[in-house]
């Protein structure tokens, strides 16, 4: 589970930074359709097929992954909560089969895109780590204009 520095952007958070919004913070290459998104990596050789499912409720939003050797059945969930003036994000990935090496890369990988995020969600600014090519690791990819 990840729980990054507070967040100061609170109205409508998942509503904007999931789905079609992880486009804003996590990869570039997302595809919308309704209740199921694709996320393409490294020109799309690796893509993540993602289903939102459960109830709609404005502070919590669950995805199934449908594809992926090591991420097919897991889950993704974003919890928000209020702290005084801010928000508290929180976000486990689970159902993992197994705590692979590349578990731990995808684990040390979160903890860099929580931080993406809280920066889209409080500057407005989209600026992904996965472009369509790689990644951006030094946070200097071309941002794309506030929304």
């Amino acid at each position: 589970m990840h729980d990054p520095n507070r967040c100061s952007a609170r109205t409508g958070l998942l509503t904007r930074f999931v789905g079609p919004g992880f486009a804003k913070w996590w990869a570039a290459d997302v595809s919308d359709a309704g209740n199921t998104v694709d996320l393409g990596f490294f020109n799309r050789n690796t893509v993540y097929t993602l289903q939102r499912i459960g109830v709609a409720r404005p502070h919590e939003v669950e995805w199934l992954c449908r594809t992926g050797k090591e991420w097919e059945n897991t889950h993704l969930l974003f919890l928000i909560a209020p702290n005084k003036d801010q928000t508290v994000l929180r976000f486990t990935h689970a159902d993992w089969r197994e705590e692979s090496e590349y578990f731990l890369n995808c684990n040390t990988t979160w903890g860099a895109l929580m931080y993406r995020l809280k920066a889209a969600a409080e500057s407005g600014v989209s600026r992904p780590l996965f472009t369509a090519e790689g990644m951006d690791l030094a946070g200097k990819g071309k941002a794309t204009a506030k929304y």
